[in-house]
């Protein structure tokens, strides 16, 4: 056995054990959360990611002081799932004093026609994040497009789960779609809409397409799909060796089972290895070496906010996630797929199955991107996605659609 493959076994048996019993390893608990919030499994094998703490801890409360991120509200609404759950989101309207957003709708005015609705842009975000993840997205499109950002159950803003506080049962995919469904109802109940997703927010919209293929046919005008996958995440290796791999998918899904269950205490140990935990989600989320510290920190900030419980209410969702079929709901749409080349929680390969079964898509690899490529290379998928609005019509080929972020990388078009 290699050095690494010993290292993750290694891990693995030591999460294992705290979950066991052994909650004296609460340190070493809350590194196995980490893992799994940043979006990979328990039991990675971790190189030296804690040297500098006092230095570290300095600069993460100047990021925590001074980051802008995730500063961008808009208008805030409720809706309510089919359990009851209270599903946060806000909107982003156009603004009317924009050039590019009032010749069509002064004409008409004039004339005294009701101006039809205008398409609706829904963000859904991935797994332990929350609708701030888009946030260079929201910064290029403000006012120029109607968008609507969403809070996941148990996410951000959103209210915990009905059904899993008072049943215990797991999160599907399947629910979430329903989810989705009724924030649209909520907050774009008429006109046309644009769906995007990242990562789990991505499964979402196929679970969407999955059982309101009615929805689809009438009023979606557009999909992007960024970083996820239609199934098939059981075979992901999250760039471990294959004897760790299979531990990982042995023990984790008891070891979570039992970290649930005392989230108080992982919470405390997730807390004391904050500097392990930050390396973690950085190599789990980004490919750039040199990614801004201020970004990784704002990424960070979102995972760790993710409470135990919730992870190990979602997990089991997305090795029984299934929605190939559903695929073919968008095959008459515009559509992009795009994803970062390193992504090592969803792979960009299954970002090609999924564009395979989208003949008309645009499918764009990102160089020297990882999982929360939207953060890391702003600036192409900004640029693409006002592509597939333009395309859509949501917004003209004159529009002004802001470039956020760091325009050093390019996209190389895939296919």
């Amino acid at each position: 056995m290699s050095e690494t493959s010993a290292q993750a076994t290694a891990a693995v048996t030591e999460a294992a054990a705290a979950a066991s019993g052994s909650w004296r390893r609460a340190g070493l608990a809350g590194a196995a959360v980490g893992v799994v919030a940043a979006g990979a499994a328990a039991g990675v094998a971790v190189e030296r990611l804690t040297v500098g703490r006092g230095m570290r801890r300095k600069a993460r409360l100047a990021l925590d002081a001074s980051g802008p991120y995730g500063s961008l509200r808009g208008l805030p609404g409720k809706a309510y799932a089919a359990d009851g759950t209270e599903l946060y989101y806000e909107t982003d309207e156009i603004d009317e004093a924009a050039p590019e957003a009032t010749t069509g709708t002064r004409r008409r005015r004039l004339f005294g026609r009701k101006a039809p609705a205008p398409v609706t842009v829904v963000f859904s975000h991935g797994y332990c994040l929350n609708q701030d993840s888009w946030h260079f997205q929201r910064a290029a499109l403000r006012g120029v497009v109607r968008c609507v950002y969403w809070d996941q159950r148990s996410h951000g803003r959103s209210g915990r789960g009905v059904e899993q506080t008072e049943s215990g049962r797991p999160v599907s995919i399947d629910t979430l779609g329903g989810d989705l469904r009724a924030v649209i109802d909520a907050a774009a109940p008429e006109g046309p809409v644009v769906l995007v997703g990242h990562s789990m927010g991505g499964m979402t919209v196929m679970a969407l397409a999955d059982q309101c293929p009615e929805l689809v046919r009438d009023r979606v005008v557009g999909v992007a799909l960024v970083g996820t996958s239609s199934g098939r995440l059981g075979e992901v290796n999250y760039g471990l060796p294959v004897a760790g791999v299979n531990v990982v998918r042995r023990v984790l899904p008891g070891v979570l089972k039992v970290l649930g269950q005392r989230a108080e205490l992982v919470e405390r140990g997730r807390r004391a290895t904050a500097d392990l935990f930050a390396g973690i989600i950085k190599r789990y989320s980004f490919a750039t070496r040199d990614v801004d510290p201020a970004i990784a920190r704002f990424a960070e900030r979102m995972i760790e906010g993710t409470p135990i419980d919730v992870v190990a209410e979602f997990y089991p969702a997305f090795q029984e996630h299934d929605k190939t079929a559903a695929l073919s709901r968008f095959a008459q749409v515009p559509a992009l797929v795009l994803a970062g080349e390193q992504d090592l929680v969803t792979p960009s390969g299954h970002s090609e199955a999924i564009a395979e079964l989208l003949p008309d898509a645009e499918f764009v690899l990102v160089p020297d991107a990882g999982h929360l490529v939207m953060l890391e290379h702003p600036e192409v998928v900004t640029d693409r996605l006002a592509d597939l609005l333009a395309r859509t019509g949501a917004v003209s080929a004159a529009a002004t659609v802001g470039i956020y972020g760091d325009t050093g990388s390019t996209a190389r078009p895939g296919g």
